[in-house]
């Protein structure tokens, strides 16, 4: 009886612990996008930088012009997704408000 008794108070704790569990959290993807953009993009364009400087002081210009258009043209591509993004984030609000 007492066996009985203890495996019920335990199962009873056991579920209400489960039941009691908090929601599980989705990813901060907006946080992770302004970490991108505030810290590593920066650094990111830092080091093409100090690249097209050394390329450019031993006479590389054909190299360094054509790093930095291809550099332009994937920032570009960049700015267009985020467009996009923020596009998007407005017309679900149009239809689903």
């Amino acid at each position: 009886m007492i066996a009985t008794e203890l495996a019920t108070h335990v199962m009873a704790a056991v579920q209400q612990g489960t039941l009691a569990a908090p929601e599980p959290k989705g990813i901060n993807t907006q946080g992770i996008v302004k970490f991108f953009a505030s810290n590593i993009a920066p650094i990111l364009l830092a080091v093409l930088g100090v690249i097209f400087i050394g390329r450019a002081s031993r006479g590389e210009i054909s190299k360094v012009l054509t790093s930095s258009a291809i550099a332009i043209v994937g920032l570009a591509f960049i700015a267009g997704a985020a467009t996009l993004f923020f596009v998007g984030d407005y017309i679900i609000g149009l239809i689903f408000n």
